[in-house]
């Protein structure tokens, strides 16, 4: 395993506003969700994206700053709006209406900040739906044998299986849900056999499925299996978020060196501490304390 310490993890993809059906709007996308905690834990992370030239994207520009995050690989677009997401919740589970043609779609190659050789990147399958991203994104990769950490977001319409799987290949660790894993393997109807079929096609390290209530699993290309289930927790607000939540822990793990057993129980810890916050993301520093103090990242 690559030793990263030391190094600024890379975070390529949307940011975008997610708007529930009470009226209340929060700052969002996985791969924002993701840098947002990782520079709560203190990764200092480079976070790529792009945003409109109008109030939301001032709103986030102005929120970076003050949670001290650095804003340099976040683009200004005067063309598309900043990206916005209506949320329903339909029976505890999160439903997403995502809108075309938004900034984020549109991060240019040629804008992008000095990026380090050999870096963790992360990076979700929604923001290289558009051919303007996806160039940038395979720019970031030129030359610079970054270890890629793939997070799957089947958000209908914009995902074609084939896409998906030509994303994935060469990914060192691949992140998604269980019922993203079985639209990517129909051909197998057990949840071993449709991860050990995904790490073999995409030659993966590790593939890494949350269940939701049932936790999470993890195969390796070992073939060894570890798992997680939640402890007993609070009242449960919205799980928006929480995927995402749990993908952060999983990153600081790599970045720092963990074993899979603690990067789980941390990173299942902290997903059920985020379903109990309207949202994904906690602008109150006192939220990470807890477990700022507890793994020692201090």
């Amino acid at each position: 395993m690559n030793d990263f310490r030391g190094q600024r993890p890379l975070i390529f993809g949307e940011v975008l506003f997610d708007r529930f059906p009470d009226g209340s709007v929060v700052l969002g996308g996985a791969p924002f969700n993701v840098a947002w905690h990782l520079q709560a834990f203190g990764m200092a992370p480079l976070f790529i994206s792009r945003v409109g030239d109008d109030a939301l994207g001032r709103r986030i520009r102005d929120t970076m700053h003050a949670w001290e995050m650095d804003a340099s690989g976040l683009q200004l677009d005067s063309t598309h709006p900043t990206g916005g997401v209506d949320i329903r919740i339909e029976d505890g589970e999160p439903a997403f209406d995502i809108v075309d043609n938004q900034a984020y779609d549109f991060i240019d190659p040629d804008a992008m900040p000095p990026l380090p050789v050999g870096a963790l990147v992360y990076h979700g399958s929604l923001a290289v739906r558009n051919a303007g991203s996806g160039r940038a994104l395979q720019q970031l990769q030129q030359g610079r044998d970054p270890q890629r950490l793939v997070d799957v977001n089947l958000r209908p319409p914009w995902w074609r299986r084939d896409t998906i799987m030509s994303l994935l290949q060469g990914a060192r660790w691949i992140k998604l849900n269980e019922a993203e894993l079985a639209q990517l393997v129909p051909e197998a109807d057990v949840l071993q056999a449709q991860m050990r079929h995904l790490l073999e096609q995409c030659g993966a390290e590790m593939v890494i499925v949350t269940r939701g209530a049932a936790g999470a699993v993890v195969l390796v290309s070992s073939g060894e299996e570890f798992s997680v289930v939640p402890q007993d927790q609070g009242e449960i607000i919205d799980t928006v978020g929480a995927g995402d939540a749990f993908t952060s822990v999983v990153t600081l793990g790599l970045l720092r060196g963990w074993s899979l057993p603690l990067m789980l129980e941390r990173a299942q810890a902290f997903a059920s501490a985020i379903t109990g916050i309207r949202g994904a993301t906690c602008n109150d520093p006192g939220f990470y304390q807890p477990f700022i103090e507890n793994w020692k990242l201090i």
